[in-house]
C-alpha cells in the first residue's frame, strides 16, 4: 500500500461484534458533502446505532451521526441525514438478495479514509441470542485469565 493510499480510521462500532455474528464485510464509498468531510476528518462521527438499508436498488447508511462542522456556519449539513453507499449493482443485487432473508441486516463497522476518500466497512450480519452473549463474555474472560496466568508465569520464571 502506498503512502497516499494510507487507512486513517475515524471511528469503529465496537458494539457490533458483540451484538451481531459477522458473516461478510465489505468496503463501500459513501456520498457526503464538503462540511461533513472536514467534519469526518476531525474525527467527529459515530456510527454506533447505524444501520444500512437496500431500497430502489440503492444503499443507504441510516443513523450515522456526523457532527456539523462549526467553520460553515450558514452552509451546514443535517447530522443524521440519510447517506448513500457507494457499491457496484452486482454487489447491490447480492446484498439484496440476502438482506431479503430472514434475520439478516447490514451495520457499519467503521469509517475511515481510503487516501482522499472516505470509505465505509459494511458487514452482513445476524443477530445473536442472549446465550451466545454470554458464551462470547466467558470466552473472553477465560482467555484473559489464561494470558493473566502466562503472564505470571514469565514473570515467575525471570525472577528465578
Amino acid at each position: 500500500m502506498s503512502p497516499e493510499e494510507a487507512l486513517k480510521q475515524v471511528c469503529t462500532n465496537r458494539k457490533a461484534r458483540y451484538l451481531y455474528f459477522i458473516l461478510e464485510t465489505m468496503e463501500a464509498g459513501i456520498a457526503l458533502v464538503g462540511s461533513e468531510v472536514k467534519s469526518l476528518r476531525a474525527g467527529k462521527a459515530n456510527i454506533r446505532d447505524g444501520y444500512a438499508t437496500v431500497e430502489r436498488g440503492e444503499v443507504f447508511l441510516h443513523n450515522m451521526h456526523i457532527s456539523p462542522y462549526d467553520e460553515a456556519s450558514l452552509f451546514n449539513h443535517d447530522p443524521m441525514r440519510i447517506r448513500k453507499l457507494l457499491l457496484n449493482k452486482q454487489e447491490i443485487r447480492r446484498l439484496s438478495g440476502k438482506i431479503n432473508e430472514r434475520g439478516f441486516t447490514l451495520v457499519p463497522l467503521s469509517v475511515y479514509f481510503k487516501g482522499k476518500h472516505a470509505k465505509v466497512e459494511i458487514a452482513l450480519v445476524k443477530g445473536k441470542k442472549k446465550y451466545d452473549k454470554r458464551e462470547d463474555i466467558a470466552r473472553k474472560e477465560h482467555e484473559r485469565e489464561m494470558e493473566r496466568a502466562l503472564k505470571g508465569r514469565r514473570r515467575d520464571q525471570r525472577a528465578e
